[in-house]
């Protein structure tokens, strides 16, 4: 072997480990989450990260059986897909009142994949995830 074949070959690992970070960082939505498992959250904005892969709702709840609040992080679409849908960065102000239809985390954590949001007044809002959409899609199914 050359050293110019040598150096190619190299190159060319280099090139593929530098690629596969971000991609071992993104996650399938049924290694963490349980499309079986859906949960309803009515709760209050605390903050919406706006960061790739997934952006984020933290909201504050009360949860209806215990009275207790938690807080809640819920997983969306990336930026550019809320992008096409219409949102910004600024799109959920803290205090923004919101219900959310979601699926839970399998680890029971208070965290959730959710495809919409919903507003006090009756308003919808895609949220640009299309594993949940597919998952919130086959519960319709299931439930008809």
């Amino acid at each position: 072997m050359n050293f110019r074949s040598l150096r190619a070959i190299v190159l060319g690992a280099l090139i593929a480990c530098a690629g596969a970070g971000p991609a071992l960082a993104h996650h399938s939505f049924g290694a963490e989450f349980d499309q079986d498992n859906p949960v309803r959250l009515d709760g209050v904005v605390t903050r919406f990260d706006w960061s790739n892969p997934h952006s984020r709702i933290h909201l504050d709840i009360v949860d209806p059986k215990t009275g207790r609040r938690e807080h809640w992080r819920i997983e969306g679409g990336a930026p550019s897909a809320l992008l096409r849908r219409g949102w910004n960065r600024e799109s959920l102000p803290p205090g923004t009142r919101i219900v959310v239809q979601a699926f839970r985390a399998w680890d029971d954590d208070t965290r959730a994949s959710a495809a919409e949001i919903s507003f006090p007044n009756g308003a919808r809002m895609s949220l640009g995830n299309p594993q949940a959409e597919t998952a919130q899609a086959a519960a319709a199914r299931r439930r008809h």
